[in-house]
């Protein structure tokens, strides 16, 4: 399976109007007078990732960190004339050093957070909003915020409305005007003005509803940027940079749409989007065959885009030759790359392509420290070994513990409740399963004392327990929903392609409680988004509960996270309509409760699910290498070893 995180390695084109090609010399060694070169460089979906350090594994490790990035910062400044850092968010969540700083030391006010500590050494001239910045409440945000030495905007996010979003009261700075000087080509110096406007997904709303119901509202991206731009232009700004933490996706706007950035572009009055919140590099082959997309010129809608990978991995790049007229600037060409902090080899070991910077480490170094100590502390014990590396070909101990762990807390939630008695499931999916993360990407917990950094390491996310009350027919919906992890395959045939790439790992929901079979012969009912495809498809066969077969009217309760239990993922039962329980805690914690209330535990895999057999039918998935080691040890399949799969993955095969 290829790292799609981790695509090209230093490509960049040059925009003429009528094709692309290499870009040989630095626009400042082109530059005429009257011409600047002005080379705007992002990060995006820091994730906390200040240290390349794996905090789960426990190791240094050379793929992610600020403090990598930031050598390439440095020789693009050292490259070019002019230039300008910008962050795309969603940096304060995503590590247990954020855990640590949200759950261990918190902010009080004057508080320093570390990563916006970092960010203020490397020196970056604004930032924006991501979605996960609202996972730890409006107020731990704000405070965080307040350290910056540098704005941070966001145009869509509303403590009031107005009636158009420029009557908004907005949360924080919709947009910035950065007075800069730029430097010609005949070394003369002239003032610019440079908006910055920055926007989130909407979706927020949904997905942290506990911390902003009530206290915020979001727009549209597209009609928010259509209102503010043309004001930013009133205002004096001579260009315009989009920071849109939303992908690259539906070339025309549409309501609500989470990966608005393409759709952005047909905005006029902007001149640059920096995009993020996919986690993935741009331009890549990714994007190849977009609607809206330019992949050769690097743009969406004719508007010179990137995207910087995510944790680091990648410096994006826009190089704007500007051109002076009379007193206005106007951008005559572009160019697009993104630098990378690794490669991998083909013998799937990895080179790191920079060195960390010493500021920035020593930014952070206490608190890093300070992290480690938080994730080593052991709070049980487990009895078997806790690995994800077949959690979407078979039952996983990894998934296991989590859903055991949630039905234990929701059982004891609804004790004393009108929906005590009820039968409980649990519905968990595994977070770390390769894909975009790479070969090691997986959870591996031996046997033996469980930390926190182990926990961690089986739940990413800082997600709060949820419960909902649905019907079996539901139930069956929401399995068939995560059987289109699965391609569709041919019965007597040998060796097919088993999981769907464009499907992310953590919407295959496993349901424990209740046991089922699922039938690859058949076509998927819905597709990777959760749209209905085939509406008589029915892939969950033999689907029962206490041995007995679950009828469309039956009721459960399924524990589960507030993302699903809210609509994340759109599965059938779980759009927010259904929930009967919101709990304070955290799943993580949660877990971490259930192991100190056990003391050992023992979460081998029941096997509650499986694949319907079909004679002389094999097929092939790919995992990360050490899962040999455990291959053998999977209940009610066959799984054979089949050669090496792409991005340093191992291919394995399994005789349905």
């Amino acid at each position: 399976m290829p790292n799609p995180a981790l695509p090209m390695s230093r490509r960049s084109f040059l925009a003429t109007g009528t094709a692309a090609v290499t870009l040989l010399h630095p626009f400042s060694a082109r530059a005429q007078a009257g011409q600047a070169h002005l080379r705007i460089m992002e990060t995006t979906d820091l994730h906390v990732h200040v240290f390349p350090y794996d905090y789960y594994a426990d190791k240094p490790v050379d793929t992610v960190g600020l403090a990598r990035t930031a050598a390439h910062i440095a020789d693009i400044r050292a490259e070019a004339t002019n230039s300008l850092l910008l962050d795309n968010g969603d940096f304060l969540q995503g590590n247990p050093m954020g855990d640590y700083i949200a759950y261990e030391r918190g902010m009080k006010e004057g508080d320093m957070h570390p990563v916006i500590t970092a960010m203020n050494a490397v020196g970056f001239d604004a930032s924006t909003l991501g979605n996960h910045e609202f996972n730890y409440g409006l107020d731990f945000l704000l405070k965080s915020l307040d350290g910056a030495d540098f704005p941070i905007v966001s145009a869509n996010i509303a403590r009031s409305e107005g009636s158009d979003p420029t009557k908004d009261a907005t949360l924080i700075k919709p947009y910035v005007i950065l007075d800069r000087e730029v430097t010609d080509g005949a070394g003369e110096t002239h003032p610019i003005r440079i908006g910055v406007i920055g926007f989130v997904p909407p979706q927020i709303m949904q997905w942290d509803a506990r911390h902003l119901q009530g206290n915020v509202t979001t727009r549209d991206i597209v009609p928010t940027a259509a209102a503010y731009v043309p004001q930013m232009r009133e205002e004096g700004a001579d260009i315009i940079i989009a920071l849109s933490h939303s992908g690259i996706g539906a070339a025309e706007p549409t309501d609500l749409l989470e990966n608005a950035s393409t759709a952005l572009g047909t905005v006029d009055g902007i001149d640059a989007i920096l995009t993020g919140h996919s986690h993935l590099v741009f331009p890549s082959p990714d994007y190849e065959g977009f609607a809206g997309v330019d992949l050769d010129k690097s743009t969406v809608h004719g508007t010179p885009a990137v995207m910087g990978g995510f944790w680091g991995s990648h410096l994006g790049v826009i190089d704007l030759m500007l051109e002076r007229d009379g007193s206005e600037w106007r951008v005559v060409t572009h160019a697009v790359e993104t630098r990378p902090i690794s490669k991998r080899n083909e013998d799937r070991s990895v080179t790191a392509l920079v060195e960390s910077d010493r500021q920035v480490i020593d930014a952070a170094q206490d608190i890093h420290e300070a992290t480690l100590e938080y994730i080593r502390r052991p709070v049980g014990k487990t009895a078997a070994p806790l690995y994800s590396y077949f959690a979407l070909v078979a039952d996983d101990p990894s998934v296991q513990i989590v859903s055991q762990a949630q039905e234990w807390y929701v059982a004891e939630m609804l004790k004393g409740t009108a929906y005590e008695g009820l039968p409980i499931l649990s519905a968990a999916a595994p977070f770390k399963a390769g894909g975009r993360g790479g070969p090691e990407y997986y959870t591996d917990v031996p046997a033996g004392d469980v930390a926190i950094k182990n926990v961690a390491d089986l739940y990413l996310y800082p997600n709060t327990v949820r419960a909902v009350k649905v019907t079996g027919a539901q139930v069956k919906d929401w399995l068939e929903r995560s059987a289109g992890m699965f391609n569709q395959v041919e019965p007597g045939k040998a060796d097919q392609v088993l999981l769907n790439p464009e499907f992310p790992s953590y919407n295959f929901d496993v349901i424990d409680g209740v046991t089922y079979q699922i039938d690859l012969s058949q076509p998927s009912k819905f597709g990777p988004k959760g749209e209905p495809l085939n509406a008589e498809a029915h892939r969950i066969v033999n689907l029962a509960y206490q041995g007995k077969p679950v009828t469309d009217d039956m009721e459960f309760v399924i524990a589960t996270n507030n993302y699903r239990a809210s609509g994340g993922g759109n599965f059938p039962g779980a759009g927010g309509d259904t929930i009967i329980l919101e709990a304070p805690d955290t799943n993580r914690d949660v877990i971490v409760r259930y192991i100190v209330e056990q003391g050992t535990i023992d979460p081998k895999a029941d096997a509650n699910w499986s694949f319907k057999p079909l004679g002389g039918t094999s097929v092939l998935f790919d995992t990360g290498p050490a899962a040999e080691a455990y291959a053998d040890k999977v209940q009610g399949l066959t799984i054979e070893r089949a050669g090496d799969g792409e991005g340093g993955f191992a291919r394995f095969r399994i005789d349905l």
